[in-house]
């Protein structure tokens, strides 16, 4: 029988103010820096590891006590952070695209609930998942953070990488996104391949994450880019180019297009099709797992639950409180006119919400948290409740948001819950009383929460841009009064946030979002959004509008889709799991081909310091590159929603940016100089990745 590491003092501390006060802030801190990463290329990193060990950095033992169970609520306070702001970034800015103004209490509201639903959802499988199948269930990220805390507590951890990783991604983005001392991006067009060009960004995140992805996974994201740069555009640009008319879905002419503009006007939808089909895949491979979770689950349900022992080790937080705790959120989205939710949403909610946080809590502790399907199950969960939808017969677009609430809530909820049960699996190892533990959980996501909505929205509004219109135009009064207002950019006036397809604008004029004066009904403003726009892809948020408003409204550009279907159905007749090339199609070669040479630095790492290539109990590396990720995320989040961020390099922006003193001195950034330098700075970049990936022994 397994013991868990539990030492003689019974009366240790553990739910300390000190331990949950530095959880809720490294909560905050990685929640943002995840939140700007996942909406810059669709991924998030585990923030797990790098905040245990700060954690045993900087909690100290106090008289002779243990810190160990401290350090474990510190984790468990600040895990919360990552998960929920990988879910919420994957779903709620796909209110963005489907014609919907983002809000920061709705954004915030949204995250609250599903946070709080995955932990009391999950909560009652404990006793089978972590306890009943210990030594079935793996729970990498879990145990590998007992093991951490373990070595911590007899001296053998130091947070010294991650700090310096911090340091070092804080100072270079201060040193280019508000000094304006290095370009963001290095780009050349190959004039003897007509539309092809190759990019890649000058990003610490972008680099620390290939790292921590590693070097297989890392070339097939850039494989898929190289696809769409090398192979897709050329091709759009080598038939479309002598077409007299705009090709839809584009309002102009091919010939008139940079390589850019063909990329989002039809590759990104080629990508859709292709995550959507890469993540239905990954959702059929589940299939046993979740057969098997919920047959498991269900018979340790059915056998009744065992009586809760005296002991410290296994004292869960009661059932009717987690049942009433669950039905009262979802009353409370019912009645919280925000959510525009009824009861057959709430029921979805529910139903959807438990079952998914079972195969998500299962699935994790078979195959860890990064290689847990959430996209795919998310889909699954959409294509039900559109599915219901139909079913009773509510069609078109005026149901998109209801359906995009229910399947964000759930999204967060499963989200949650897979990271839930890899923080009870590692309190179960180092010997942490659960319902203490299940109490920092709900800390946790409610100090989180408030970190990812704003950084969501402030990133949106910051990069957002609205174009006054020469010739005003009526804009019907029913799409006026189904849309919801929000205050413009330009001039702080109230307006309707209104969505107008091609055959809703005067000829001539694009369709998309314009800013609409509820009295007179003339659209005054057009306005393209931060998120969606070249900086912020948001690739997931959009595939996920891209799956109701296919099922609901029957507007997709199929054709362009089923290019993308076969492009996954090919990788997955190779024997590749496609998603992750799909990725790539879809996000633009200049993230990917940053984050593939991370992963090359990964591999010459590994073969230099004779390490198993992408071995996951790699440390040393993933530690510095961690710090790299968040230091610069923070850094450049701030200076985004300061209008400092120098990622769009043209003179007007620099400026106005009175911060950018480099701008005159460093090498002019049109002159093939600026991109020496810039190559110059990525080479050493990728040098101190290498040099910290070094075991200090």
């Amino acid at each position: 029988m397994f013991r868990p590491h539990v030492g003689a003092e019974e009366h240790a501390p553990e739910l300390t103010f000190r331990a949950v006060l530095l959880g809720a802030i490294l909560g905050i801190v990685f929640g943002a820096s995840s939140t700007y990463l996942a909406l810059r290329v669709g991924l998030t990193v585990s923030a797990s590891v790098p905040i245990a060990v700060i954690a045993i950095a900087l909690l100290r033992r106090r008289g002779g006590q243990r810190a160990i169970l401290e350090h474990n609520i510190t984790q468990t306070v600040g895990s919360a952070g990552e998960s929920v702001a990988a879910a919420v970034v994957f779903t709620v800015p796909a209110l963005i695209f489907l014609g919907y103004p983002l809000r920061v209490e709705l954004s915030t509201l949204i995250a609250l609930t599903g946070g709080l639903l995955g932990v009391l959802m999950m909560v009652p499988l404990r006793r089978y998942l972590i306890v009943k199948e210990h030594g079935v269930l793996r729970y990498p990220e879990g145990k590998a953070c007992a093991e951490i805390l373990i070595a911590g507590e007899e001296g053998g951890t130091s947070a010294r990488k991650v700090f310096v990783g911090m340091g070092i991604g804080a100072a270079f983005k201060t040193f280019q996104g508000i000094l304006g001392g290095v370009k963001i991006s290095l780009a050349r067009e190959l004039h003897f391949f007509k539309g092809a060009s190759i990019d890649s960004d000058i990003d610490p995140t972008l680099l620390g994450v290939g790292y921590i992805i590693g070097y297989r996974t890392s070339l097939m994201m850039v494989a898929g880019s190289l696809l769409a740069s090398f192979i897709l555009v050329p091709l759009i640009i080598l038939f479309g180019e002598s077409s007299t008319t705009p090709i839809d879905p584009a309002s102009q002419l091919v010939s008139e297009m940079s390589s850019g503009q063909v990329w989002r006007n039809y590759v990104k939808h080629i990508g859709a099709g292709a995550v959507a089909t890469g993540g239905i895949f990954g959702l059929f491979r589940a299939l046993p797992a979740i057969a098997s979770s919920l047959r498991a689950s269900a018979k340790s349900m059915t056998q009744g639950a065992a009586k809760t022992e005296s002991i410290r080790t296994d004292r869960d937080t009661p059932t009717p409180v987690l049942i009433l705790g669950a039905l009262g959120i979802v009353a409370f989205i019912v009645a919280l006119p925000v959510f525009h939710m009824n009861l057959l949403g709430a029921l979805l909610i529910l139903v959807l919400g438990f079952l998914f946080s079972v195969v998500s809590s299962r699935i994790t502790g078979e195959v860890g948290s990064t290689s847990c399907p959430l996209s795919g199950m998310t889909i699954g969960v959409l294509m039900a409740t559109c599915g219901s939808f139909l079913l009773v017969g509510w069609e078109g677009s005026t149901y998109s948001r209801l359906a995009l609430m229910i399947g964000a809530i759930v999204c967060i909820a499963i989200s949650n819950a897979g990271t839930c049960s890899q923080d009870l699996k590692t309190g179960f190892l180092v010997g942490s009383t659960p319902v203490k533990q299940q109490g920092a959980l709900l800390i946790g996501v409610i100090a989180s929460v408030l970190a990812v909505g704003w950084t969501a929205y402030g990133l949106n509004h910051a990069d957002a841009r609205e174009t006054a219109v020469a010739a005003p135009f009526s804009v019907p009064r029913d799409r006026i009064e189904k849309s919801d207002r929000i205050q413009a950019k330009t001039d702080g006036q109230d307006y309707r946030f209104v969505r107008l397809g091609p055959d809703e604008v005067p000829e001539g004029v694009a369709a998309g979002t314009y800013l609409v004066e509820e009295n007179s009904g003339l659209a005054r403003f057009s306005r393209v959004d931060g998120i969606g726009g070249e900086r912020f892809d948001a690739p997931q948020a959009r595939l996920m509008s891209t799956v109701i408003d296919g099922l609901l409204t029957h507007r997709l550009p199929w054709r362009l889709v089923l290019i993308g279907v076969a492009i996954a159905l090919f990788m997955e007749l190779l024997g590749v799991r496609s998603l992750t090339f799909a990725v790539g199609v879809y996000l633009p070669l200049s993230s990917t081909m940053a984050v593939f040479l991370g992963g090359l630095v990964r591999k010459i790492a590994d073969k230099a310091y004779r390490r198993p290539s992408d071995d996951e109990s790699e440390k040393e590396g993933t530690l510095f590159c961690s710090g790299l990720i968040a230091g610069a995320s923070i850094i450049g989040i701030l200076a985004a929603m300061q209008g400092f961020d120098a990622n769009n390099f043209d003179t007007e922006t620099m400026l106005h940016n009175k911060l950018a003193v480099l701008y005159d001195i460093m090498p002019a950034w049109d002159n093939p100089m600026s991109d020496v330098f810039g190559a110059a700075i990525l080479v050493f970049l990728g040098f101190l990745m290498f040099r910290y990936a070094r075991s200090p022994r």
